[in-house]
């Protein structure tokens, strides 16, 4: 009998799970080599017109046997359910500890079989790596190839990893090989397939949080200094809330139509807004210069140039700039040199990179909270799979302090009590700087604790960190994203912490920097790790292959030296131990509450507070949550904090006396959603102005891969001649003047690059449709020519040329159009003072900014392509 029956959504699943269940009876008969063959009969199956649906109760018995021989484990129905979810095309809400990774192997496998490209995205390179390797450990089974892209690849590698069956990959990785694909001069430099299905692990984090920016791919471009220097000048004549308004809250300033006049009389310019000579964006950096980066503060002069400080550590960011012309500002304010300006040469919101793939699916522990945005913007319907064990955590409700001060001081004595009776506990905060005064409040304390900090460099040691947090006495401080996608086992997590000693004690032994502090005091752990032949390591091992190796070793059980092999029976050995001590240990945790919870601030979203508390009650274990709050945090002093500090004065409650009340959590829950609401709307609008460049930026894309594509651009050269003769013949037949339609006709001719006796007048009895007929003979004949001319030159030339031309001025033009497109968003919000409405107004602008932008590509190209003077080095 299923646990999910009760839910009458997920009754039509039954019967699919039912018939995998048949399968996997007969399977687990199958040998290795029986079961390997079953990926070609499936494959067999779909070529023999078989739909996908029809054989997924076989496939996925196929990966559920896999699994159980690779790793030991036997899928839950639940996890089962979750599988067929998300080949469905939807995201799959399972909780955490309920096995996602594995449950994403299911739906890969299955549209795996169709040969065309599947892709595994996740948040960062560590859980990449840590679930391609578990990929690999199973797929072996099934004859199914997987890749893992990494940073440090090169075009070569990165095109192997793309042309697996199945490529795991991080979603800014994805998205920088998209917009360099579409850069690509040779078809050989292209790395990715066609988008057909992905699987996007922790969906909600990636869809909604990472889709506020655009992924920009930046290079140099001419500065014109002049205008820095010429803007700061003016910036000094104009004067606050005269000539601008400064936004401190949203750090930005806005000119008055004083301001603008002022700003034209001083440059002497009709237009302050005018696409072709933008001055608005320096005028406004240089104010931002003014009036919001203050030296010392914000930035340092050192050695004559300007540098960054974080406002958070205080420490200098070296090889960091602001963006924008922003850095430029401030170094003309400085009167230090100015540096090259980057310029947008590619650019993609992750809402339209996802959007391309034909089938789209996602898991997460959260994403309720914003299904109607997944579902308004991708088109994803949010589907709760049930636990597999009910939830035992119990979520109490918030304690209210006066002051920010008294917060940390119970949140430090919580830990405190925690500490000493032995319950683990994990700490969520907003940022480092918090996370830092709690540890020092506990130093004071002397309570031991874990500090993680959410750094890039150190994710892989943070989930190892986090994995341990359930062992007994672990304090954890932690930012409220750290260790994600690794779960919290009660008592440890065995796997892991085999893999730390093996780690730290070969480090140890070879007298290198240690990474982990390991205090291991159990006999028989140390009598298993001092059996490591650490001679043959010395001679075997670098530092920094260290991870590679041992990971090889305890990844990959089928490793072929003989030292991998005694690291791996090392390997077994110790998590047969660990097992055995963390499952007392675990029994002990349970019987103290489980895994606490604390949380230091509520998020601006629900889904964040929901990740934390959902670090508790893995797989039905026990556990327990609690936010402490101060009437000084941001979310309670913006929503209603004056109120409640009135209440607190008028009931004389003292300033260590929390409040702990249910109406206050509805009250925070009600602010939690307007700002989900505003948020929403601003990942809203950024996709809805992002969506008229993505059609302009398919259009491109599509050209310029038929283009790269075409082993014969003459046609195309032929196409883009008769597109300008025919643009140009619509201006002729508009004019009614005699003068005027003989200088477009020897524009033409000039353009073609026709012979200099053309008599223009001619043209002047012929009919429309006479002239355009003569025209396209006149392009094919003078093209012949150049093209017989270029060929007697050097063979296969003209070929070169057409592509270099298309490609090179597609790129050139795009790259410009781009700029423009930033100055119109950033310029189009005035209209609304027109009653015009911006969105309007900007898709009227793109569409004819668009227009002009393939005129000028086509008349360029040919231009360039029937005039261009060669000098031929005939010794090469």
């Amino acid at each position: 009998m299923f646990n999910f029956l009760l839910n009458t959504n997920l009754n039509k699943y039954q019967k699919i799970i039912h018939q995998i269940k048949q399968f996997d009876n007969i399977l687990s008969t199958y040998s290795n080599l029986k079961l390997k063959k079953q990926t070609n009969k499936l494959r067999n199956k779909l070529n023999n017109s078989i739909s996908l649906e029809k054989i997924l109760p076989e496939a996925f018995a196929t990966a559920k046997e896999a699994i159980k021989r690779a790793t030991g484990l036997v899928l839950f129905d639940v996890q089962i359910l979750g599988g067929i979810v998300l080949h469905e095309g939807k995201i799959a809400e399972m909780k955490t500890g309920e096995g996602k990774t594995v449950v994403a192997i299911l739906p890969a496998y299955l549209n795996a079989l169709t040969k065309k490209s599947i892709h595994i995205i996740t948040v960062n390179d560590y859980l990449a790596k840590r679930d391609s390797l578990l990929a690999q450990k199973i797929y072996t089974y099934l004859d199914i190839n997987v890749g893992l892209i990494k940073q440090s690849m090169t075009t070569s590698e990165r095109k192997k990893q793309y042309d697996c069956d199945i490529t795991y990959i991080t979603n800014s990785e994805l998205g920088f090989d998209y917009l360099r694909d579409n850069m690509a001069i040779n078809k050989i430099d292209i790395v990715q397939k066609n988008f057909y299905f992905a699987i996007i692990d922790e969906v909600d984090s990636i869809l909604i949080d990472e889709a506020r920016t655009p992924l920009i791919i930046s290079g140099p471009s001419e500065t014109i200094t002049d205008k820095y220097y010429k803007a700061c000048q003016i910036s000094r004549e104009l004067i606050n809330q005269i000539h601008y308004d400064i936004d401190e809250k949203s750090r930005n300033i806005t000119l008055t139509e004083k301001g603008i006049l002022t700003c034209e009389n001083l440059l002497n310019i009709k237009n302050l807004y005018n696409l072709n000579n933008p001055w608005t964006k320096y005028i406004l950096n240089a104010l931002k210069a003014k009036e919001l980066f203050l030296k010392d503060r914000h930035y340092i002069v050192k050695n004559n140039e300007v540098l960054i400080v974080d406002e958070f550590t205080g420490r200098i960011m070296e090889g960091r700039r602001w963006s924008d012309g922003l850095h430029q500002a401030i170094e003309a304010k400085e009167n230090t040199p100015i540096q090259q300006e980057n310029k947008t040469l590619a650019s993609i919101t992750y809402q339209n990179l996802f959007l391309i793939y034909e089938k789209l699916s996602g898991m997460t522990g959260t994403a309720k909270t914003e299904e109607t945005e997944l579902d308004k913007i991708y088109k994803l319907e949010v589907v709760e799979i049930p636990t597999n064990k009910p939830c035992k955590r119990k979520d109490f409700s918030d304690l209210v302090y006066k002051t920010e001060y008294n917060k940390w001081q119970a949140i430090a004595n919580e830990c405190f009590d925690m500490y000493k009776t032995g319950r683990p506990t994990l700490i969520g905060t907003t940022n480092v700087e918090k996370s830092e005064l709690l540890a020092k409040i506990l130093d004071e304390l002397e309570v031991p604790y874990n500090l993680l900090n959410a750094k890039p460099e150190n994710i892989a040691r943070e989930s190892e960190i986090i994995a341990q947090a359930g062992k007994k006495y672990s304090i954890t401080i932690s930012t409220n994203m750290a260790g994600r996608g690794t779960d919290i086992i009660l008592g440890g997590n065995p796997e892991t912490m085999s893999k730390i000693i093996l780690i730290d004690y070969i480090q140890k032994a070879l007298n290198f920097k240690t990474t982990y502090l390991i205090k291991e005091t159990d006999p028989i752990i140390q009598s298993i790790i001092q059996n490591l032949d650490i001679d043959n390591i010395k001679l075997n091992i670098a530092f920094e292959n260290i991870y590679e190796y041992i990971e090889a070793a305890i990844n990959l059980n089928n490793s072929t030296t003989t030292l991998q092999k005694h690291i791996y029976s090392m390997y077994q050995q110790l998590i047969k131990k660990y097992e055995t001590l963390f499952q007392k240990e675990k029994e002990e945790i349970l019987k103290l509450g489980g895994l606490y919870v604390i949380g230091t601030e509520r998020h601006e979203s629900r889904r964040i507070d929901n990740q934390l508390r959902g670090r508790s009650g893995r797989q039905g274990d026990k556990g327990s949550s609690r936010f402490f709050l101060s009437l000084q945090d941001n979310l309670l002093r913006i929503f209603g904090g004056d109120k409640i500090a009135q209440l607190m004065q008028t009931l004389s409650i003292d300033e260590d006396t929390p409040i702990e009340s249910i109406i206050l959590s509805k009250s925070l829950n009600s602010a939690q959603k307007k700002v989900e609401s505003y948020f929403y709307d601003v990942r809203k609008q950024l996709f809805e102005y992002d969506e008229v460049i993505n059609n302009q930026r398919q259009a491109i894309y599509t050209e310029r891969k038929r283009i790269l594509e075409s082993n014969f651009t003459r046609d195309c050269i032929i196409e883009y001649g008769e597109s300008t003769i025919e643009e140009m013949l619509i201006s002729y037949n508009k004019e009614s003047d005699l003068e005027n339609k003989i200088n477009i006709i020897k524009k033409i001719a000039k353009l073609l690059n026709l012979t200099e006796n053309f008599q223009s007048k001619v043209l002047l009895t012929m009919n429309k449709e006479q002239i355009k007929n003569f025209l396209y003979e006149q392009l094919r004949i003078t093209y012949d020519l150049r093209e017989s001319y270029l060929e007697q030159l050097r063979p296969g030339l003209i070929r070169q040329l057409e592509k270099y031309y298309l490609l090179q001025q597609i790129d050139l033009a795009w790259q410009e159009h781009l700029e423009k497109m930033t100055l119109l968003r950033e310029s189009i919000g005035w209209r609304s003072y027109g009653q015009q409405d911006p969105l309007i107004e900007y898709k009227n602008e793109a569409f004819n900014l668009f227009i002009n932008m393939v005129t000028y590509i086509r008349q360029t190209v040919v231009y360039l392509t029937m005039r261009s003077r060669l000098i031929i080095n005939l010794e090469n």
